[in-house]
């Protein structure tokens, strides 16, 4: 054989070799390796394991899991910037807390009140709009703010490897939620662009809302009334509730997602659980037990426990962005 022929020989099957690869910004480690095996055990034709394409469900927590989180949940990074945006409409707001704090720029004091002050806030700026005007002003948001630490767009700031997972599953048959503690009308409008998951598979935290009659048209309108938190014991009540199939597969990052991943791997026949350890220092941040946002502690004691598949971002992650940002 001629070398140049032998050559592109070996070029052609190279090329094969990485366009076969379902997960390319994957190392070759062990939770890789335990994915793709799960997958082909459930999803080939005569496998003693296969599962109808009906019951191949698979849900992910987004904060944290499908996109970053740190140094706050990117959605209170939105309910500050409408904090600021509608503050000329409420003078009140310049000495009354938590927005008087937000105003004046300390982020600190103004989430000093815990979930009770963040649940205020978003009360105060998600409320009184149209469902339609809502959607406007969630998408417009999404599309122009910037990290304030990497400079990127909040969408560009998602994981590469989670996409490439999410398509790998679908390609599979299988139908991929959204289980977010997010707000549910804040991810949707963006969602089925950005993950290839469409508004109706997106499951997150809710506000109540009222259908009315506006200058003759037919609106629903978002109110300042908690419905729902999709957190934590939430999650897997939103499951049932929403979907009514256990999922197959579950993926988060923190404690808020244990109840889910036990739910999950409760179920008869396989079961996969993935939980995504934030390792990596250098190309985002490296936080777990401790941390005040997206604590993994008592989840990463049962993924040991029960033999869940942990991904180290930091070994087991070729690629954290996507290549194109």
């Amino acid at each position: 054989m001629k070398p140049v022929a032998g050559l592109m020989i070996a070029l052609v099957v190279v090329s094969s070799s990485r366009a076969a690869d379902p997960l390319p910004s994957w190392n070759d480690t062990a939770p890789k390796k335990a994915i793709v095996a799960f997958v082909e055990r459930v999803t080939t034709e005569g496998s003693p394991d296969l599962v109808p394409p009906a019951e191949r469900i698979a849900v992910f927590d987004n904060d944290g899991n499908l996109w970053a989180e740190q140094p706050m949940y990117f959605q209170a990074m939105f309910i500050f910037d409408r904090i600021q945006q509608l503050a000329p409409q409420h003078p009140q707001w310049q000495t009354q807390e938590p927005f008087a704090s937000v105003l004046k720029g300390d982020v600190k004091a103004a989430l000093a009140g815990g979930e009770p002050a963040l649940l205020e806030m978003a009360m105060a700026t998600h409320a009184g709009v149209t469902t339609e005007e809502f959607e406007r002003i969630a998408s417009d948001w999404i599309t122009t703010f910037r990290h304030p630490q990497t400079g990127k767009l909040l969408t560009e700031m998602v994981y590469q490897p989670m996409l490439e997972l999410l398509d790998f599953l679908q390609a599979n048959g299988f139908k991929t939620f959204i289980v977010s503690g997010g707000g549910i009308e804040f991810m949707r409008p963006w969602s089925e662009r950005v993950y290839g998951i469409p508004p109706e598979q997106v499951i997150g935290s809710s506000i109540k809302t009222r259908f009315e009659m506006r200058d003759g048209k037919p609106v629903i309108v978002r109110l300042p009334e908690l419905n729902f938190i999709d957190d934590k014991a939430g999650k897997p009540a939103a499951i049932q509730h929403h979907i009514g199939r256990r999922p197959l597969f579950a993926s988060g990052n923190s404690d808020g997602d244990l109840q889910m991943m036990q739910w999950t791997s409760a179920g008869a026949g396989p079961r996969f659980c993935l939980y995504l350890h934030h390792t990596d220092a250098e190309r985002e941040w490296a936080y777990d037990r401790q941390s005040h946002i997206g604590r993994l502690d008592k989840g990463l004691d049962e993924a040991a426990t029960n033999g869940w598949t942990v991904v180290d971002m930091k070994n087991d992650w070729a690629r954290v962005f996507p290549v194109s940002q």
